[in-house]
């Protein structure tokens, strides 16, 4: 199908300034960007009616299928909330389930701006199922844990080379990443072997870093080195990669991060939820670290809202570093769109440009949260919220608009939801 989007605001993303003008779509992928023009036949014609086009979100850590603990155990210590609670019910969590509730995340998704997941979660496989039917782009990170024996060790780097290999080769909508859940619940046997796989693909390695205090202290006095410093005597990250959260981080940290090129993905709702603590976003800023944000799940966060994250990564860096001027708006609003899609390897689809893919959102710019128009940009990050999408295009296809997605049926989707927790919570 071929889109034309016209009487536009438009923000490419590959700067901060925006202009008036109009994109066209033919497929997945954008054909044009720039003034006005109107010269082809197109399936449809959109006046946006000087409404802000834009590169849409991409949401660059999430546990998708834990919607189904969204609001399920709150005001908890972490320990008890994570062992007592969302552990046992994980664990009756069947492969339709992980599908059934991934669509749920999907409809949270496109009705706020995002397009793409990098997701780390049982069942991949359905959750890849479940995001093709939705048009989700997915980037499936590998999530092996295990112990110190040898049947842990052959399940866990079958299972990444497996998954390697399959599903960088299913389609446009998805990819992976290699990835393991964390250093705490891995052994280091498997640890070893995970780095040799991805030095012998030549892959990124990404994984949960540094989150909580006590996971570093815990890594420390097993192996005498934070995580970060772990992973890299490892070999890890020779091509690249990153860590979710890089919460409590050394200076000997930060600067492999800086060397390595790697990706901090902060999740500022989940770490203030669960009381983990505030990252250095504004010094890595500064040092040039890669900058990305995510979510993480919606049972620690307890929404899948990129707009919430983004005005918590610049105010808390604020007060965390007593400078109003710390973490300024327009690197926040970048790591939480181009950030993520690089963060992602999603290289085709960071901005709006000719032969990108046609992942984008517009923003309602006739609503009293975005008047008067001083400043679009820093507006989006202090001010912006998940209302005010109004549209949401995923390579190409209008997944979300005015309030209704077009191709899903979400009370049906709704249903299937309550069903699963309800039966869960019977069998609890």
């Amino acid at each position: 199908m071929k889109l034309r989007f016209y009487n536009a605001q438009i923000l490419t993303m590959e700067n901060t300034e925006i202009f008036s003008g109009e994109v066209h779509t033919d497929g997945d992928t954008i054909i044009y960007v720039g003034k006005e023009k109107r010269e082809d036949k197109f399936d449809r014609e959109i006046n946006l009616c000087g409404n802000l086009i834009m590169p849409s979100f991409k949401n660059a850590h999430t546990h998708s299928a834990m919607t189904f603990l969204r609001s399920y155990a709150d005001d908890m210590p972490l320990n008890d909330w994570l062992f007592k609670q969302v552990f046992p019910m994980e664990d009756k969590l069947t492969p339709d389930d992980v599908y059934q509730l991934t669509k749920l995340a999907a409809l949270e998704y496109f009705s706020g701006g995002t397009t793409a997941a990098f997701d780390m979660y049982f069942h991949p496989d359905r959750v890849i199922e479940a995001a093709v039917e939705t048009g989700l782009r997915i980037v499936i990170c590998g999530a092996v844990s295990g112990g110190n024996n040898q049947a842990d060790y052959d399940s866990a780097l079958s299972r990444l080379e497996d998954y390697h290999n399959r599903f960088n080769n299913m389609g446009p909508l998805v990819s992976f990443k290699m990835g393991f859940h964390a250093e705490y619940t891995t052994d280091i046997s498997i640890l070893k072997g995970i780095a040799e796989l991805a030095r012998k693909y030549k892959q990124p390695l990404y994984t949960h870093n540094s989150e909580t205090a006590n996971e570093v202290q815990g890594c420390i006095e097993r192996h005498g080195k934070t995580p970060t410093a772990l992973f890299e005597e490892l070999g890890m990250f020779e091509y690249g990669g990153g860590g979710f959260h890089c919460v409590h981080m050394t200076d000997e940290d930060l600067d492999i991060f800086k060397r390595r090129g790697l990706w901090a993905v902060t999740n500022p709702c989940s770490n203030c939820k669960l009381a983990s603590g505030i990252a250095p976003l504004d010094r890595m800023n500064a040092m040039g670290i890669n900058l990305a944000i995510g979510t993480d799940g919606p049972a620690s966060n307890n929404a899948l809202d990129m707009f919430r994250e983004m005005y918590l990564a610049s105010v808390l860096q604020k007060v965390r570093e007593n400078n109003a001027a710390a973490m300024p708006a327009e690197a926040v609003l970048k790591a939480a769109v181009s950030g993520g899609a690089l963060a992602m390897g999603l290289t085709d689809c960071d901005i709006l440009a000719e032969d990108k893919k046609a992942d984008m959102m517009v923003i309602d710019m006739n609503r009293p949260n975005m008047q008067p128009v001083n400043n679009t940009v820093k507006n989006l990050v202090f001010a912006g919220t998940r209302d005010n999408v109004k549209m949401t295009v995923s390579g190409g296809v209008i997944v979300y608009e005015d309030g209704k997605f077009p191709a899903l049926d979400a009370e049906k989707i709704y249903a299937e939801a309550n069903k699963i927790i309800g039966e869960k919570r019977k069998a609890n």
